[in-house]
């Protein structure tokens, strides 16, 4: 057998003693790394004629993709919506925090904000890959503000905005640039809604509904033009109505082209949405069922006063609100309490919950050819976990960035 040199300069990494999430089960094989990606191990023995140069033993551990949140505010102290000099310390600082809660990737979310604050923050972050640093930043989730008065939450009304027009000028004119934007939130029902939708499609921005007064027919007709999300399923949003389901009647909606899914996020924090609630939504559309923490400045931090966007939020034992109303803002959920919770609530098996988590969120970003899944090819972007579901080491790139303490 010829030595790896030979083989390749990459060392190559053999996960042992383990349970692998593939092709939605937990199979107990080894899992092999090399150069960041995952090795399809009958090409390497048999093409290549190779072995490993290291092997981890992980001691029974699941291993699972790394986490996506694609709805994160910000955390241990940091509010995306906060316009500062340096908008990247703070990006960098939860990116290295979340490392411990098996997040690998991550959208940065702003929420409804005057024109001056886009211009400011989304400049200065750039998609980029996870590393001992951090998770990767997937681009900008823009929550707002084109979405609905009624239905805005803790969405601060003198800043939202309709579409006067086509919809283009708006949207430059409002966020200034889409280079660093993965994802818009707006209401469907606002005029002129369906030609952005086509617009941010076009532009490879992924495009959800929510905080919205929307029927389930305007809903139907915003998917038909490219939408693919939902903004934390039944929160602000009409409740679900024999007569009319609104936006929640997406989930059984015989009206979605042929090919298409319609994903929808939910915060499975044990606040947002009643645990009935989840399980009604996970048996319906299963597939579609993305977890996403919402979490805000407060993240990580005790109980007391801190800031969401231009709004100012109480923190009171696990509900996060506006202060001096019952109004929620957001969680301080971190992701592996979202995928405990989830599994638990719905009575889920392991394996649904761990992709609600990876590899729906990277189909509904079109990035599960890299991220989400433990496929040959695709990153080295791991967590493992005990079989109570907690975060033992996290992985981006095959190298290990977060361990936890024994």
């Amino acid at each position: 057998m010829p030595s790896n040199k030979s083989v390749s300069d990459a060392p190559i990494i053999q996960f042992t003693n383990c349970r692998i999430l593939r092709e939605h089960k937990l199979q107990r094989e080894d899992l092999w790394v090399r150069d960041g990606k995952i090795l399809d191990p009958e090409k390497l023995f048999f093409d290549e004629q190779g072995y490993a140069d290291r092997r981890l033993d992980c001691a029974g551990a699941i291993v699972a993709p790394g986490f996506i949140d694609v709805q994160i505010n910000g955390g241990y102290g940091v509010d995306f919506s906060q316009p500062c000099e340096d908008v990247s310390a703070g990006v960098s600082l939860v990116a290295k925090k979340i490392l411990e809660h098996g997040v690998t990737s991550f959208c940065p979310t702003l929420v409804t904000s005057p024109p001056a604050v886009y211009h400011q923050v989304l400049p200065q972050i750039n998609v980029h890959n996870g590393g001992p640093e951090g998770a990767g930043v997937l681009g900008f989730h823009l929550e707002g503000p084109f979405i609905s008065s009624e239905k805005r939450g803790a969405h601060p009304e003198r800043f939202l905005r309709t579409f006067r027009s086509g919809g283009t000028d708006d949207l430059m004119e409002t966020y200034g640039s889409l280079d660093n934007v993965a994802m818009v939130t707006l209401a469907p029902e606002l005029p002129h809604s369906q030609s952005v939708v086509s617009t941010l499609r076009q532009k490879g921005v992924t495009v959800s509904l929510g905080h919205s007064v929307a029927n389930l027919s305007q809903a139907e007709d915003a998917v038909r033009h490219g939408a693919s999300f939902i903004t934390h399923l039944f929160n602000a949003m009409l409740p679900f109505h024999h007569r009319d389901p609104g936006i929640v009647g997406l989930l059984t909606s015989d009206q979605i082209p042929a090919g298409r899914t319609v994903f929808y996020g939910m915060i499975a924090d044990g606040i947002h949405t009643n645990p009935a609630a989840l399980r009604i939504a996970h048996r319906a559309h299963p597939s579609g069922l993305v977890l996403v923490t919402d979490a805000i400045t407060a993240m990580g931090l005790p109980p007391g006063r801190h800031t969401l966007g231009q709004q100012v939020v109480q923190i009171q034992g696990l509900h996060a609100y506006v202060a001096g109303t019952k109004t929620l803002s957001g969680s301080i959920a971190t992701m592996d309490m979202c995928v405990r919770h989830f599994k638990q609530a719905a009575g889920c098996s392991v394996e649904d919950a761990l992709e609600a988590a990876a590899l729906h969120p990277a189909r509904l970003l079109g990035i599960s050819h890299r991220k989400g899944s433990l496929h040959y090819g695709a990153d080295a972007d791991l967590v493992l976990l005990d079989d109570g579901l907690r975060v033992r080491t996290t992985y981006i790139s095959g190298e290990e960035v977060w361990r936890a303490e024994l």
